[in-house]
């Protein structure tokens, strides 16, 4: 038919070249735009029909490019791109800048006693555990006692790090106890991901080649998607967390600071999220790769048998 969208755009694939920093960027702008959280379910609905009924080969008539771009990014953004499934809301990355700005600012302010110092971690790290678990890599279930126990070690462990740098803090100078929240996020992130993620590093996840044919499950690749998630996470934390202290620690010198009780700029929390959760997602391409020489051996031996031309693997790293 005339005027028909044409069915060979790839929507497998983001929009923008993905081997390029830029590319990525534009891609996680459009992933973690805040805006996607309030989409009604009958908007997510008509945007996975849409998406869904084009990998068939079914056009909705009168559909454009465009729009069938905006369904897909509105797709990805609230659906797991392995299981397919409708995402937890706060556990989405369209919902890190509304929800990191109200934790990262409670964290802030209330950072001088050890119960404050607890619950916010608490709360952090809960928040973290349900972000960590509902962006996992792979489509593997988990169980109800497994998601329990990862959500306690990481949750615990994270605290109990936050609580062992605020104890050092309080030998330091005041400056240096302003960026415990940063050091606690940042160490934290190092126990919380892979602790809620751990079936990942026992089971592995899915590898595949480049046309998307899956060649069996690895922890190798898995061990590579954790850390470069962590590296991520850490770097969103940054401008939200290790520069305000320095801004804050010389405007409450200020005798308009002092008069208005201000305890961290908001503005300046805001906008390092919006800009800081798309930006380091955009760190390391959400289909990740490495050589099938650094795979465990048995699969190396596997894919030589079945797929010998293949010298890289392909795998969703997570978020």
């Amino acid at each position: 038919m005339s005027g028909e969208l044409s069915l060979s755009i790839n929507i497998k694939e983001p929009r923008w070249d993905q081997g390029t920093f830029m590319g990525r960027a534009k891609h996680f702008f459009m992933v973690t735009d805040p805006r996607n959280v309030l989409l009604s379910s009958e908007t997510l609905e008509e945007a996975r029909v849409i998406v869904e009924n084009y990998r068939s080969g079914i056009v909705k008539s009168g559909l454009t490019e465009d729009e069938l771009w905006r369904a897909k990014y509105v797709y990805d953004s609230a659906f797991h791109p392995d299981t397919g499934e409708k995402m937890f809301v706060i556990g989405r990355m369209s919902a890190q800048v509304p929800m990191n700005m109200s934790i990262t600012g409670c964290m802030l302010t209330f950072y001088r006693t050890t119960p404050a110092v607890v619950f916010w971690q608490w709360v952090n790290q809960s928040f973290n555990a349900v972000v960590n678990y509902t962006n996992r890599s792979g489509d593997a279930p988990i169980t109800v006692n497994q998601l329990g126990a990862a959500y306690v070690s990481a949750t615990t462990g994270a605290v109990v790090t936050a609580l062992g740098l605020k104890s050092l803090a309080t030998r330091l100078p005041p400056i240096v106890s302003r960026f415990v929240p940063f050091a606690a996020v940042a160490a934290a992130n190092c126990i919380n991901i892979p602790f809620m993620r751990q079936r990942e590093l026992k089971y592995g996840i899915p590898v595949t080649d480049e046309n998307g044919n899956r060649l069996g499950e690895s922890a190798y690749a898995a061990k590579q998607a954790i850390v470069q998630v962590v590296v991520s996470r850490i770097g969103m934390a940054v401008p939200a967390m290790a520069i305000p202290p320095v801004i804050m620690n010389a405007l409450e010198k200020k005798a308009f600071m002092k008069v208005s009780r201000l305890d961290h700029p908001s503005l300046l929390l805001v906008s390092s999220l919006v800009f800081a959760t798309p930006l380091c997602c955009a760190l390391f391409p959400q289909k990740s790769s490495m050589s099938v020489s650094g795979l465990e051996p048995d699969l190396q031996e596997r894919i030589k048998q079945t797929s010998p031309h293949t010298t890289t693997v392909y795998f969703n790293k997570g978020l």
